[in-house]
């Protein structure tokens, strides 16, 4: 009984961590996959993933302690649809999971993950949750295709195209005076370099450019496309539905890069969709785990602000409908976004079904 008590409070939280509040299929009512493929005549619905290393496979799946997939499914009940009568992992014959990773631009690019959405290996990530959502609402084959690597900014890393340079006032402490004095800094816009330099002083640029993961993402996702037979066989066109954005991290670091946070995730918004050629391609993006609304200060307060600020009808009506913020304080177990939430399981599945929960909800108009 208890831990079909702690079943139900996880999956609560779930319905309660979304800025969007039109209820749709919760958690606990996803049924287990019927292991038949998706209506093949339809064009693959593309959602792509991108942020930083809590969207890679952080979530532990062995175990017999709290913290597993195993753990989680076996011991407290969780997340049934995940495994078969016998006990086995399910797969969905519906879904594909393709990861593509690199380190800055396209020159190089691994294919991590290109299989039908099941648990193997020794970890998971949002792609799980995210799946089963979309698998399930929709009879059109989806394709999650997640393009990231860790250790990415928006503020220098992944800034979009066209995001313009710009001052910003910091506090600095003088190295022989050891007192605090105010400096302006201008900070790079896309493909500038280097990240920051003081004003009035000429920028000495570096090996790295703004945007560069940007550019190189956006080329390895894209590349898989080109190839969409490779990646979903059978395949009769596809269409950019959605994008899935769980970053912030590295920006909570820097006060300039956090401060502007909102108006970058505005421009990637608008470079993604311009990108891809997919103007009406909906948005769902994640908060950090540890950043609770009632206790956030300073960068991580900014970032939370900015990424609630998006799906804000009054402040951005022309996003209206398209626009999704999940809240994942309440549903993170513990830990901190740059220690990857410890890698309980239960934070990545929980955080990648509210993300396809609000995304669905987002197709469907609700």
């Amino acid at each position: 009984m208890k831990s079909r008590l702690l079943s139900f409070a996880v999956l609560a939280f779930i319905a309660t961590c979304l800025s969007c509040p039109a209820p749709t299929q919760a958690a606990d009512d996803l049924p287990s996959p019927d292991g038949k493929p998706a209506d093949m005549s339809k064009k693959v619905q593309v959602f792509i993933i991108m942020g930083q290393s809590n969207t890679l496979e952080m979530g532990k799946v062995k175990g017999d302690k709290e913290g597993s997939l195993e753990y989680a499914v076996k011991n407290e009940n969780l997340y049934p649809f995940m495994v078969d009568e016998s006990g086995n992992w399910t797969k969905r014959q519906d879904v594909r999971n393709v990861h593509v990773m690199g380190s800055g631009g396209p020159d190089k690019t691994s294919v991590r993950r290109n299989d039908w959405l099941t648990v193997s290996g020794s970890k998971i990530g949002i792609e799980t949750g995210i799946g089963h959502q979309l698998g399930n609402a929709l009879d059109a084959p989806v394709l999650i295709l997640k393009s990231s690597i860790g250790n990415r900014s928006l503020g220098w890393d992944l800034l979009p195209p066209g995001s313009p340079s710009y001052e910003y006032e910091l506090e600095v402490k003088n190295r022989q005076t050891k007192e605090v004095e105010r400096k302006t800094y201008v900070y790079a816009g896309y493909g500038q370099s280097p990240d920051k330099w003081e004003k009035g002083t000429e920028p000495k640029p570096i090996t790295w450019k703004a945007g560069v993961q940007y550019d190189g993402d956006i080329a390895r996702a894209k590349d898989v496309l080109k190839e969409l037979d490779e990646f979903y066989p059978g395949a009769a066109g596809y269409e950019i539905a959605g994008f899935l954005w769980w970053q912030g991290d590295k920006d909570r670091y820097n006060e300039g890069h956090a401060a502007m946070y909102e108006k970058n995730l505005n421009h990637l918004i608008a470079a993604l969709r311009r990108d891809f050629d997919a103007p009406e391609a909906k948005f769902v993006c994640a908060t950090l785990g540890q950043t609770s609304k009632e206790n956030a200060s300073g960068n991580e307060k900014m970032i939370l602000d900015a990424m609630f600020a998006i799906s804000n009808p009054e402040k951005y009506p022309a996003l209206k409908g398209d626009v999704a913020t999940v809240y994942t304080h309440p549903i993170s177990m513990g830990s901190a976004s740059n220690a990857h939430y410890g890698g309980n399981a239960k934070t990545y599945m929980n955080v990648g079904l509210a993300m396809g929960k609000a995304m669905v909800e987002l197709l469907q108009g609700e």
